[in-house]
């Protein structure tokens, strides 16, 4: 085939600089997808050369087909080397009217200079037709090569596709529930935005990540990231007429390629970070344990649950509030009668004074009515408008809502005040953190929702709200008064100006991407709404979470200035974690779901730079969860950066203190415990992660690259890089088997090795409150001494720590610890701690500016014939601890 000669080809020529190479071969540019065949794609002109980029003319190469709009006749070609290890291609309409994301969404990657050998990729073209390249220069391997399938770039159409080898093993394109490798035959992904209730498998979801990651083995591994924000079909597939292709098909935008060479893996993750933005830190006490259930009836039954998790021994770091509290279910409004101020008041002070923290919802829709939210946002012009000048009007939980405009120049400074007055420390609610929902955005009347008041109504929207009680009729210990029963104790166009072309059908474009809702408008916002800024929904909307996501950490931070802040949101564009966390969303409570959301989590964190990521344990809906799968599942959520219960009022509520739960009672109390050993060690892990894009979740084939046999492995994960966890995932199985690269490792509840043979193993019997867990060999880890345990994170941060070290199979071991104070975005000091072990000598070097006031109490070294403990006794010049203040060493056996 015509293809794979060009392949050879190419990978042959020698690419020696980080120049452009244009190997004239020719080919066909018309193998391509049926109804497009006819498509004469583009030739290349013009070549202006620099010393790291380029430039040419594409020119369409003949009848234009105008399949789903009209082709466009005259491009740009730009690339340009912008690191040693990222190259960047653009393809773009010359008069630069066509849409493309905005700089304010997702700031560009600066440029480093480079050598001009330095390179480790080299693009090459093909005049006419035009067609292109990208290669690894180390060994010829060719990652993306554009031959055989013309380019076609249309008004409201753009089609590119690129070979690949024979079934690849590919990762990302979120978000989805679909296997953490992609399936490379007859596979779409789709990416827009919607209200994906019960993440059923094969469609769209919340959120939009159009980056893969390409896993060669050996041979390397690399990304490539479509920074494009309109709805797209990317189709991965295998046949015998076109060979094994990935091709892009969107609605509208530009070609805005980065190529990432790697070459290992997590290289590769630290390099996307670098164009998207690194991950935002979160505060010390956010790796606590999360609670929160919808349908709470008052305030009351919010108070009794936080003090049922103490009554039951559960350590309960934060108490979250869905919808319940609001008036109405009005964003930014308090129920007067069940969630009155003066009671919200009292509950939050309490929940402070007990070390607590406290988070509630808000969502973007804003209930048409006369309140401070609606009115603050009509004068402040914040809202998107229809044609006409009037506000959009859209129906969701509170009713007919207004939905606010992320472009409009008032927004930011409407959202700030609303934040500062609503949630006012004196005069409002003193949460600690935020929880953002429903911003795909989600609009429950589908399109065209011509009636949304009619609708409102007949869909029962707001619902009413359940009988008002004067207290909950039972004490409720370590709550004030009057929050006991009596007597008992006590949140338009010009040329050059890329905001999209004009006489688009900004409703109903020709090409229709596989969206689940149907048509591109249906249950969310209209897609011809046009932004104050004069972008039209129907480009931006796979933006709307993200924008809304960074507009509330700005507020969160505004009302509390130098403090870190932690927000969770539901929709997600690349570059989200730079600003926020994530949750998976309305799972349902089967052990499909709680299976998936390890292949989830560990994309979020590894593959899109959202570390801050989790499920709702034990499942949000569906089903009633049953007590083994929430004992499973309260074990596996321990290691999910974000680790929260959550669950529907329409089934049985699943806090882990529930007596009808007791396998679950008793396995959360292991879970968190083993969390807060750990806690430190993981927070390092994200520090590290907000100053490189190191992974603080790896897949097994980020530190085992080469070995083909963890290449879909999605079952198991590393929890940093030096714990395994390879959990039980089948109903009724108190065993499980799992794979174990050619290592050494140790069991992390005996401690004793255990030798990897590239071999799967099975552990017979793991209880409901257990899990499997190793130490990977090479690594030394930080853990806090809790023998009896602690309830919050603010006493965990009094204990001493424990260092284990995990001797690789060279007998070696490195670590690292990282400590500051845990609260403020600019730490005043801080402490980044490196440990080595050599075989025999133990050192700590790094720097030391925070003293946390506790010491090293122990090292344990695994291995040895005794698993060796030497504790402060016993180590030199410690008879009080190691000091985790300077320089320390020590020879141990």
């Amino acid at each position: 085939m015509l293809a794979l000669n060009i392949l050879a080809l190419v990978g042959a020529a020698s690419l020696s600089s980080c120049g452009v190479i244009a190997p004239g071969y020719g080919g066909s540019g018309t193998n391509g997808s049926s109804g497009l065949d006819s498509c004469p794609g583009y030739s290349a002109s013009n070549l202006v050369q620099g010393d790291t980029s380029f430039t040419a003319d594409l020119s369409l190469a003949g009848t234009a087909c105008n399949t789903y709009g009209d082709d466009i006749q005259n491009l740009t070609l730009k690339v340009e080397y912008e690191s040693e290890s990222r190259l960047h291609v653009q393809i773009y309409d010359k008069a630069e009217q066509v849409y493309q994301v905005p700089d304010s969404v997702l700031p560009r990657p600066t440029s480093s200079s480079i050598s001009s050998d330095g390179c480790l990729l080299s693009f090459s073209y093909n005049e006419s037709p035009f067609w292109f390249a990208v290669t690894r220069k180390s060994n010829n391997e060719v990652l993306f090569n554009t031959s055989g399938t013309a380019l076609v770039f249309e008004s409201q159409y753009l089609r590119l596709r690129t070979q690949l080898p024979d079934e690849p093993f590919l990762y990302g394109l979120g978000e989805h529930t679909d296997p953490f490798r992609l399936n490379y035959t007859n596979y779409t992904r789709t990416l827009w935005s919607r209200d994906a209730y019960a993440l059923p498998s094969g469609t769209n979801l919340y959120g939009n990540h159009p980056v893969y990651f390409d896993n060669r083995g050996s041979k390397g591994t690399h990304a490539v990231f479509l920074l494009n924000s309109n709805g797209m079909d990317v189709k991965i597939n295998n046949t015998a007429e076109t060979g094994q292709y990935l091709e892009y098909n969107t609605i509208g935008g530009i070609v805005d390629l980065y190529f990432l060479a790697g070459p290992s893996p997590v290289s590769v993750a630290q390099q996307y970070a670098e164009v998207v933005g690194l991950p935002v830190m979160i505060p010390y006490w956010g790796f606590g344990f999360h609670n929160c259930r919808y349908g709470m009836r008052d305030v009351y039954e919010v108070a009794e649950v936080v003090a049922n998790y103490s009554l039951a021994n559960i350590p309960l770091e934060t108490m979250w509030t869905d919808i319940d509290y609001m008036d109405y279910r009005k964003t930014l409004s308090l129920d007067p009668d069940r969630f009155p101020l003066d009671k919200m008041q009292e509950l939050i002070e309490t929940i402070h004074s007990r070390q607590q923290h406290y988070i509630v919802m808000v969502d973007p829709a804003v209930v048409i009515t006369d309140y401070p939210a609606y009115n603050d946002g009509v004068s402040a012009d914040a809202f998107l408008k229809i044609s006409n000048g009037s506000v959009y009007e859209g129906v969701v939980w509170g009713g007919v809502s207004a939905f606010p405009d992320w472009f409009a120049s008032g927004t930011q400074d409407y959202w700030n005040t609303e934040f500062k007055n609503f949630f006012s420390p004196e005069t409002g609610i003193d949460i600690d953190a935020l929880w953002i929902d429903m911003n795909e955005a989600s609009n429950f009347c589908p399109y065209p929702c011509s009636d949304p008041v009619a609708f409102g109504a007949s869909n029962g929207d707001p619902p009413q709200p359940p009988p008002v009680r004067p207290n909950s009729g039972e004490p409720i210990p370590g709550f004030p008064a009057d929050f006991q029963p009596n007597g008992t104790i006590s949140k338009r166009q010009a040329a050059g100006d890329m905001l999209g072309l004009p006489g688009r059908d900004l409703i109903n474009p020709k090409y229709h991407i596989d969206n689940n809702a149907g048509s591109l408008s249906n249950k969310t916002l209209n897609t011809d709404l046009i932004h104050q800024n004069g972008l039209a929904e129907y480009d931006t909307h796979n933006l709307y979470g993200t924008m809304m996501s960074v507009a509330s950490r700005n507020a969160m931070e505004y009302r509390r200035p130098g403090r870190r802040t932690l927000v969770i949101t539901r929709s997600t564009f690349a570059g989200a974690g730079a600003h926020v966390g994530h949750w998976l969303g309305d799972d349902t409570a089967t052990w499909d779901e709680y299976r998936i959301s390890i292949a989830e989590i560990v994309e979020f964190a590894a593959l899109f730079q959202v570390p801050i990521v989790g499920s709702d344990v034990c499942g949000f809906t569906s089903y009633d969860t049953s007590d083994q799968l929430c004992a499973r599942w309260a074990m596996l959520g321990a290691f999910y950066p974000f680790y929260r219960t959550h669950s529907d009022y329409n089934f049985l509520p699943h806090e882990f203190y529930r007596p009808y739960l007791p396998i679950t009672n008793n396995a959360s109390r292991t879970a968190i415990t083993t969390r807060y050993i750990l806690l430190d060690y993981i927070y390092t892990a994200l520090h590290q992660q907000t100053q490189d894009g190191t992974p603080m979740l790896n897949p097994l084939f980020y530190l085992y690259p080469n070995d083909t046999n963890t290449f879909d492995i999605d079952l198991q994960f590393f929890y940093g890089n030096a714990i395994l966890v390879s959990p039980v995932t089948d109903n009724n199985s108190t065993s499980v088997t799992y794979y174990l690269p050619d290592d050494i490792f140790y069991d992390y509840w005996t401690r004793e090795p255990v030798r990897g043979n590239g071999a799967t193993v099975t552990e017979g019997y793991v209880g409901f409150d257990g899990i499997p867990l190793l130490y990977r060999g090479g690594t030394i880890i930080p853990q806090r001494l809790i023998p009896d345990g602690v309830n919050t994170t603010t006493e965990l941060r009094k204990k001493d720590f424990e260092i284990v070290i995990a001797p690789g199979l060279d007998g070696k071991a490195t670590g690292k610890l990282y400590l500051d104070e845990g609260d403020a975005i600019d730490q005043p000091q801080t402490s980044d701690i490196d440990f080595n072990w050599d075989g025999s000598t133990f050192t700590m070097t790094g720097t030391f500016d925070y003293d946390s006031g506790v010491v090293i109490s122990k090292i344990s070294l695994l291995g040895t014939k005794s698993g060796s403990n030497f504790t402060k006794a016993e180590l030199k010049g410690a008879d009080s601890g190691i000091p985790l203040t300077s320089d320390y060493s020590v020879k141990l056996g």
